[in-house]
């Protein structure tokens, strides 16, 4: 898959590991990546998947946060959390909303097996262990997009390893490095800038 990543998103990932504003920033980043995911969702369906997807984001961010303490890179723990939406998004036909072809669901699968085994999560179960007790709010699918699939906002050819763009347009195989002096206050949620996020 393809991801964008600066400074900000090295910011949210210190936000997030910092207790006190860490409420913040998940706060900040579940309104974000709805607001995007919203926008690319059939305009006659977005609202009704509101309340999924707030929920979905929520329980992403714990599985960022696990990612990274399992020795992920900022760039792969948030790709594995963008894999767990897209399959969430492919299991309920939303596929105008996939960042990925449908055809690459089992190689983004592939490639993060170990932490998605040890987690329980499947293409079937995107969230595993860290779904919500009481789920997911339900939203209806749209299955039948399935059959003949149009994926407008998806990228092919990047799902055999995490591609970064960074601000200047280069693509990078792997990701950046961590800069030492990520700064909190430019983070998701703490900063009134929004980020936009793949």
């Amino acid at each position: 898959m393809k991801l964008r990543q600066n400074a900000r998103h090295f910011a949210s990932r210190k936000a997030l590991e910092t207790p006190v504003v860490r409420s913040v920033a998940t706060s900040g980043l579940v309104r974000l990546h709805t607001k995007v995911f919203l926008g690319k969702a059939d305009p006659a369906h977005a609202d009704e998947r509101k309340a999924h997807l707030d929920a979905l984001f929520d329980a992403t961010i714990d599985a960022y946060l696990r990612a990274l303490q399992d020795g992920y890179s900022e760039a792969e723990a948030r790709e594995i959390t963008h894999v767990q939406a897209n399959f969430d998004f492919y299991n309920h036909g939303w596929t105008e909303m996939m960042e990925f072809p449908t055809d690459e669901v089992e190689a983004h699968y592939d490639r993060y097996r170990e932490f998605f085994e040890t987690w329980d999560i499947t293409i079937d179960a995107p969230l595993g262990q860290f779904a919500p007790p009481e789920g997911l709010p339900e939203a209806p699918s749209t299955p039948e997009r399935l059959e003949d699939p149009e994926h407008p906002h998806a990228e092919g050819g990047f799902a055999d390893d995490v591609y970064v763009e960074t601000d200047d347009g280069e693509l990078v195989v792997g990701g950046q490095d961590e800069p030492a002096d990520a700064d909190v206050s430019k983070a998701v949620g703490v900063s009134d800038d929004d980020l936009e996020d793949r």
